[in-house]
């Protein structure tokens, strides 16, 4: 059996620029890069690939850490993170924080990830000041996914949450709501990040701009999850008279309001119409308008550029998302923020308000 040794010495080199000139690292001579190809083709050399990573110090590995896996928008992002890496020869490990301070601190503020893993990837978890001072300190490369505290140096990937809190209600008030509350995330709730508060202000943002002063009364804070939803809809109607609208924070949000709305004999949109964000799985089975984000887009994109520090040619096509490099720009390009885009889906859940 050939070895990387053997084409090593055929083609009058070390093992190491052998590993390196076979897995395409922009560190290898043109000339040396040919020499070594020819060498590994006339012996029949195939690469093997843990021993390719093994040489170059590599673990094959792609650590991604979540706040609770079993929402929606984190198993979606993670499903399509793992794909991307598969098909280009990474293994992903998973770590789900699960709201466990303990768990937090140990892969965020240990040596949980030293020499495990090749590189990070945050889906929108909060950072303190010793989380990013530890994960500093690895020297590894890292992308986040989601708005809010990141490391010096890596990028993030996002949505514009401001834009699409105000797309939401605007889509209310075009519709001709004025009496429209907001179901916002809670502060204490490590789910909410810094999310709740841009779709808040893009919530008031779209009030302002048709005229109508934000009412407290109309804001309710509850957890990023159906039973959230429900929670803080019973507390809008026990406060009088109901809003004619509700924009929540979140898809599942919006699914528990329905329901408490249900509960309550009010009809939906007949007399209160509700909007979400993100296009959840059972949105259109429920027939919710929303405001839809490319959350596995999210996850693609953020391992495709993951991926090019670390030198690997990347199999498939580039996400139309995001350009594909040209030329000496590939091996540069490392952008400090992607917004992808968001867009209006309208379904049964939001109608004009019923005239009186």
């Amino acid at each position: 059996m050939t070895k990387i040794d053997d084409v090593a010495r055929l083609a009058g080199v070390s093992t190491a620029t052998v590993s390196r000139a076979l897995r395409g690292l922009p560190t290898v001579s043109a000339a040396t890069r040919r020499r070594v190809l020819a060498a590994a083709e006339q012996l029949q050399y195939a690469v093997s690939p843990s021993a390719s990573r093994l040489a170059g110090g590599r673990t094959g590995t792609v650590a991604v850490v979540v706040p609770r896996i079993t929402r929606w928008f984190f198993g979606t992002v993670v499903e399509a993170v793992e794909d991307f890496l598969q098909q280009n020869g990474y293994d992903l490990l998973l770590y789900n924080l699960g709201g466990r301070e303990q768990t937090r601190q140990r892969v965020l503020r240990t040596a949980a990830l030293h020499k495990r893993v090749d590189a990070i990837i945050l889906v929108a978890t909060p950072l303190r000041a010793a989380d990013v001072h530890a994960l500093t300190k690895l020297d590894l490369p890292g992308v986040t996914i989601s708005s809010g505290s990141g490391v010096p140096g890596w990028p993030c990937v996002r949505i514009d949450d401001v834009a699409a809190a105000r797309t939401a209600t605007r889509h209310l008030l075009d519709l001709g709501h004025t009496r429209i509350a907001h179901i916002s995330g809670d502060p204490d709730d490590e789910l909410a990040f810094t999310t709740h508060l841009d779709r808040r202000r893009g919530y008031q943002e779209a009030l302002r701009a048709a005229g109508l002063r934000p009412d407290p009364s109309l804001d309710v804070e509850s957890r990023f999850t159906i039973d959230g939803g429900t929670r803080a809809t019973a507390e809008l109607l026990a406060r009088g008279e109901p809003p004619t609208a509700i924009f929540a924070a979140c898809d599942e949000m919006a699914m528990g309001a329905i329901g408490a709305l249900r509960d309550a004999g009010l009809r939906v949109p007949q007399d209160v119409s509700v909007i979400g964000v993100d296009d959840h799985d059972l949105a259109g089975v429920l027939g919710l308008s929303t405001i839809a984000q490319p959350a596995a887009d999210q996850g693609r994109l953020a391992a495709r550029i993951l991926l090019d520090p670390l030198g690997t040619r990347v199999a498939g096509s580039y996400p139309a998302l995001l350009p594909a490099p040209r030329g000496a720009e590939a091996d540069q390009r490392t952008p400090t923020s992607v917004i992808l885009p968001t867009r209006l889906v309208v379904r049964d859940s939001t109608a004009p308000p019923r005239a009186h």
